[in-house]
């Protein structure tokens, strides 16, 4: 059984670092799989991308795209393209994409036109939010792929509501906490700590980056000024997304209390995050990890792909309403946030079961057109 494995921006990453080491075991075994990676390009400076393949052990891709940058239009086209020509010239049995980025959708779309089968890692996570493009990205990827790994029953249930053939539906867990569980031990202190003089459980960490939030310079203070405005002492460290800093450069805001930081790597967000008193975030995947790591969390989003971190995790939605952003502010700063538990699932071990899937199927099927 041949893979193509896609990876296209930052969230990507961490979700195939994980499958491709179950790969591995299986060929350790002597299983017949064999995989090829494929980088579109779609993040495509060292610390959104580069350092990523380092830390987690994600060998060099036998293809980068270089498919970054542009319109939304123009770097889903320039997937697409490049993506068709990789796989005219390299053709598996079946491509892997894994969550909701424009990559996803564009190397799904193509695949499929060229006739090749594609499974969806994260398949059936909906917002109903349609002006996010992560949303479109997960729609159209659903609607056309062939096998489907979730997150949670409910993201199954999404796709029995979409008509999707029960089969072809696997609740499997979370491949993202395969690789935070298995690089909790070798998270790094980054440069800020001492820089900043921080302290365990005495900061709050901040991520910003969606358009809603971000591309409107009067919305982008308002909510920084809340967040200042009703945290204490607590320094506010804040890693700056390139699309964020463009409008932060002509806003003022608090800059003795929150703490610009550059983006940082795994190793060094994750132990900010392990080591937070609480998040402040935009972020789905951020959401996750502080669930499992038990750390206070405020989505500034009205809805969520994930509502299991607010379901059973320790996740609030503070959505647009500033007046409850202060509350929950408060809440964490006073110690009185709700008690969370982990979803079914997330045990560090999702990536083992979607291999051993994708082996039993692929495998028997070309070994039936064989005989």
């Amino acid at each position: 059984m041949n893979i193509t494995i896609v990876a296209g921006a930052r969230p990507n990453f961490m979700k195939i670092a994980p499958i491709i080491k179950a790969i591995k075991v299986l060929q350790y075994e002597d299983t017949d799989i064999q995989y090829r990676l494929i980088h579109t390009g779609q993040h495509y400076d060292k610390t959104m991308s580069g350092s990523f393949f380092e830390q987690l052990g994600i060998p060099e891709p036998n293809n980068n795209l270089e498919a970054g940058g542009g319109t939304q239009a123009e770097q889903t086209a320039s997937i697409m393209i490049k993506f068709e020509k990789e796989l005219s010239n390299n053709k598996p049995d079946v491509v892997l994409v894994v969550g909701d980025v424009t990559s996803t959708m564009a190397c799904t779309v193509t695949a499929k036109k060229l006739g090749v089968d594609v499974v969806h890692v994260e398949a059936g996570i909906r917002s109903g939010d349609m002006d996010m493009p992560e949303e479109i990205n997960r729609i159209i990827t659903d609607s056309i792929c062939d096998e489907y790994f979730t997150t949670s029953i409910l993201a199954s249930r999404n796709l029995k509501k979409q008509n999707i053939p029960e089969e072809k539906i696997h609740f499997v867990g979370n491949t993202m906490i395969d690789t935070l569980y298995q690089n909790l031990l070798h998270l790094k202190k980054p440069d800020c700590w001492s820089q900043y003089n921080l302290k365990a459980n005495k900061y709050l960490v901040l991520t910003l980056h969606r358009p809603s939030n971000v591309d409107s310079a009067e919305k982008l203070q308002s909510l920084l000024s809340t967040i200042s405005g009703y945290s204490a002492e607590i320094p506010i460290i804040f890693p700056v997304h390139p699309r964020t800093k463009k409008t932060l450069d002509n806003i003022s805001f608090n800059k003795e209390k929150i703490i610009l930081i550059e983006p940082q790597s795994y190793l060094e967000f994750m132990f900010l995050i392990k080591y937070a008193m609480g998040i402040i975030t935009d972020s789905g995947g951020v959401t996750e990890e502080a669930t499992v790591l038990n750390i206070p969390c405020i989505t500034l989003r009205n809805s969520t792909e994930r509502p299991e971190t607010v379901l059973e995790g320790t996740n609030e939605l503070a959505g647009d309403d500033l007046n409850k952003l202060q509350s929950l502010i408060i809440k964490i700063i006073k110690g009185e946030w709700k008690n969370g538990s982990i979803p079914d699932l997330w045990d560090g071990h999702t990536s083992e079961r979607i291999v051993e899937i994708l082996a039993k199927k692929y495998i028997k099927e070309i070994e039936h057109v064989a005989a």
